[in-house]
């Protein structure tokens, strides 16, 4: 009998490589043939990767820097001083941005930059950084767009994101047919992207790193995927029911306590390593410009960085709007300017602190690191010997949050296509996939989560910057009241 379920997953593990992945691989790829020191080179360029850099780009020169100039105004957002207690939302403006966080800071931030630096080398890290500053633009504008044109139902819920203003803003620009075809097929992509990106990877690594710590599941690493995957789709079914509400209260009580543990381990290792920090600084700078392996080299490092940035805080991808739709307010640009913080979080702090603790330890140089989550583990472990074992309840607490929020977005999305009545349906199959990415080879998980989630970077970055006009409309009116005093501070 568990030969045979032995087998049964070895045999689903490789029909999802070949049948699923392997196609939209083919797609959202593509490879680019250049000269290098006289001789024909290739590397596989996603293309997902420039339409995110221009996006990135395109709105920070468009909102005139508008990621560095309301920064400080996002905090005090943040802390309550402009928050009325009877405006219009289901959540307050910290209960969103820590239910976006959860679904971005999980194993993007852990397993994501040790790919990054596995295959880029560290300079990846230097350009995740840029990518963080860049994509603050990015999350301006989208959570801006969500919140302006989001629907307050009848029985108080509110949906908005990608799917409505790519449909309704649109619409109002007279390009009706391309907002829905853009609207639907971000609403198919985001569904992916929560069963793939927001669902397996997290299940996958968080087994992969208990796995480490438990000798029995090491041992029998199938039929143990199978029984953490049933575990972790219970925990998370018993949380999604609530809805957003529940949602944003968990997120609200795990995620600071989680990045505040995280960022102060890698604090200790860093001052523990304080002599080779400033070596470190300059092998990521140095790397990020280095020639030494051609032009193919210097590409491959900054796309590295880039797509490890866009999966880790997901900004120009849009999901992180669905969940700043919900928020209580009546200043649409406020929510965007509060979500402009995301980025600068989970990017610039946590992933910037994962891989300096990577480079400063040198277990990316260390064949005994591993790869992915090991790696980061190894990294902690080598001066705090106990803390794979605490990063082994982070990786799985991260993982955990990351699913819940992710099932509010794949929920929206499935909704907005096919109605109320068969949310048991998406429900159902997001457990599912929640078991099976416990079971299902590494690779095969990172590929499709990567591929669906930054998939929907494609419908909801034009859509944006077709309305970015508007935007940049509202925002300077915004700044014209804020700068007059027009806003009550409650705190």
């Amino acid at each position: 009998m568990y030969a045979y379920v032995q087998g049964l997953l070895g045999g689903l593990n490789g029909l999802f490589s070949d049948y699923i992945v392997a196609p939209i691989n083919a797609v959202l790829f593509f490879d680019l043939a250049f000269w290098d020191n006289g001789a024909e080179a290739e590397i596989v360029l996603p293309a997902v990767v420039v339409w995110l850099i221009f996006g990135a780009v395109f709105f920070t020169l468009r909102l005139q820097f508008v990621n560095f100039r309301l920064f400080g105004h996002a905090i005090d957002c943040v802390r309550g001083r402009y928050t009325d207690p009877s405006e219009t939302g289901e959540i307050s403006h910290f209960q969103a941005l820590s239910a976006a966080l959860s679904a971005t800071v999980g194993m993007g931030n852990i397993a994501g930059v040790a790919v990054a630096v596995g295959v880029g080398g560290p300079g990846a890290i230097f350009w995740m950084v840029m990518a963080g500053l860049l994509g603050m633009s990015s999350k301006f504008a989208e959570c801006s767009l969500g919140q302006k044109y989001r629907h307050v139902r009848e029985d108080g819920h509110i949906s908005g994101g990608p799917m409505v203003y790519l449909r309704d803003g649109l619409r109002e620009l007279g390009w009706t047919k391309l907002g829905s075809w853009l609207s639907v097929i971000f609403a198919l992509m985001c569904i992916g992207g929560s069963f793939g990106g927001g669902n397996m990877i997290q299940s996958n690594q968080a087994f992969a790193i208990v796995r480490d710590q438990i000798p029995w599941l090491a041992e029998h690493t199938r039929l143990g995927g199978a029984l953490f995957g049933f575990a972790m789709a219970g925990l998370v079914g018993l949380v999604i029911v609530g809805g957003i509400k529940r949602i944003g209260e968990v997120a609200a009580f795990l995620v600071p306590g989680m990045c505040l543990l995280y960022v102060l381990a890698g604090a200790v290792i860093l001052l523990a390593n304080a002599a080779d920090v400033p070596h470190a600084l300059g092998v990521i700078v140095g790397s990020a410009f280095s020639w030494k392996a051609g032009f193919g080299g210097f590409i491959g490092v900054l796309i590295q960085g880039f797509r490890r940035a866009a999966f880790s805080n997901e900004a120009g991808v849009g999901s992180a709007s669905i969940a700043h739709a919900a928020a209580r307010t009546n200043e649409p640009l406020r929510e965007g300017i509060v979500a402009l913080l995301e980025p600068f979080i989970d990017t610039i702090v946590v992933c910037t602190m994962t891989g300096l603790v990577i480079v400063v330890t040198g277990a990316y140089a260390n064949p005994e690191a591993g790869e992915k989550i090991a790696m980061t583990a190894y990294a902690f472990g080598t001066v705090l010997p106990w803390y794979p074992v605490v990063l082994t309840i982070s990786a799985v607490l991260f993982a955990f949050s990351t699913m819940i929020s992710w099932s509010y977005y794949g929920e929206q999305c499935w909704e907005h296509l096919f109605g109320s009545r068969s949310l048991i349906v998406y429900r159902i199959l997001f457990l599912l996939f929640c078991w099976a990415g416990a079971v299902f080879d590494a690779n095969s998980v990172f590929d499709f989560g990567d591929l669906m989630i930054l998939g929907m970077a494609f419908p909801n970055i034009l859509g944006v910057v077709m309305l970015s006009g508007k935007l940049r409309a509202d925002l300077k009116v915004y700044m014209t009241r804020l700068e007059a005093g027009e806003f009550l501070r409650y705190h």
